[in-house]
């Protein structure tokens, strides 16, 4: 079963985006900020990676920056779910590693075709 981190500061992000990611069939967990997802990417495999931008203590580019400088059992794909929808913005998370890049707010249909692009659903 594909494994997914939901990554974003907001209870209610995390809890629409878990309702849709377990209804695609996804196991789910949920982190806060970059620094607790870092900590979950060391800990276990992650397949996916569902990343806001704006969050306290590591930012979604702060994590994807440590992610590539840190040995992880597997490496995550990594789409970032945002409300930052700055053609620079997503350069820069592209530029980076990201693998899509997803507009809030989103819905199940969105979602589903970007997973379907990297190969995960």
């Amino acid at each position: 079963m594909t494994h997914c981190l939901i990554v974003d500061d907001s209870k209610v992000i995390r809890k629409v985006a878990r309702h849709i990611m377990e209804g695609l069939g996804l196991s789910v967990d949920e982190a806060e900020d970059g620094a607790e997802a870092l900590k979950a990417c060391k800990a276990g495999p992650v397949d996916l990676v569902l990343l806001d931008w704006n969050m306290p203590v590591m930012s979604g580019m702060e994590f994807l920056t440590a992610l590539n400088e840190t040995e992880v059992p597997q490496r995550p794909k990594v789409m970032f779910c945002t409300t930052e929808n700055g053609t620079a913005h997503i350069r820069a998370a592209i530029d980076n590693g990201a693998d899509e890049y997803v507009m809030k707010p989103f819905d199940r249909d969105t979602l589903e075709r970007k997973l379907q692009l990297i190969g995960l659903v």
